[in-house]
């Protein structure tokens, strides 16, 4: 039987690495390191990939709980739609563990407009009403379907997405992260709100229309 020689496997543990490192790379966010790391809001002179942890012996019972979700959204706004998030901005005790939770209402007619998160999958649940979930692919296929109470969707990480009530009165959904603060890409505001704003020219020639039609936008979201 010929034994393989040392080169040769070291060649073929040279493979297996690179073949795993795409695995060991898909998590959202790293993994956590202890029980918990309630997250320190305070230490606004620290700067790390998410939030310094606040001292064990400061921690308490409440830091694990958030009533922010039981709060119906104001949906009077141009979109007829209200996130509410549960991320590690507002419950602290998500910091390092990876998830994160959004209530969205919905008025008659409201929209979630097409956005995306640039660091986590997304699932989510119709609670209450109707609602049209769509996403687009990396290809340019659009998948969608009207969902109702109970029915659940899932939208890949980083795919521009929506939500629209399609039904007679008001809805709501809860949404989930695997990444304690996804972020959020709203096209129209990226696209016709940035500061500085991108120049016209560049959406003129992105979307082929005039440059008043740009300005005319624009001016919708101004503040």
């Amino acid at each position: 039987m010929k034994i393989p020689s040392r080169s040769h496997v070291h060649m073929l543990s040279y493979l297996v690495v690179l073949l795993l490192l795409p695995l060991l790379a898909s998590s959202a966010d790293p993994d956590p390191l202890q029980d918990f790391c309630v997250a320190d809001k305070s230490a606004n002179s620290i700067s790390v990939n998410g939030f310094p942890c606040k001292p064990a012996s400061k921690v308490t019972s409440d830091d694990f709980f958030f009533d922010g979700l039981t709060k119906v959204g104001d949906t009077s706004n141009i979109f007829g739609s209200n996130v509410t998030g549960g991320n590690v901005d507002n419950f602290p005790a998500l910091n390092t563990l990876g998830i994160s939770m959004n209530r969205v209402d919905f008025a008659p007619g409201g929209v979630n407009p097409p956005h995306s998160h640039p660091r986590a999958t997304e699932s989510g649940v119709v609670i209450d009403g109707q609602v049209l979930v769509g996403f687009v692919t990396t290809g340019n296929v659009y998948h969608s379907k009207v969902l109702n109470a109970g029915q659940m969707f899932v939208i890949p990480r980083g795919l521009v997405h929506f939500q629209k009530n399609v039904g007679v009165g008001k809805a709501f959904i809860i949404t989930a992260f695997n990444s304690q603060l996804p972020g959020a890409v709203v096209l129209p505001f990226t696209l016709f709100a940035s500061t500085p704003s991108i120049p016209d020219d560049v959406l003129t020639r992105a979307f082929q229309v005039e440059e008043k039609v740009v300005e005319s936008i624009k001016s919708k979201f101004s503040s």
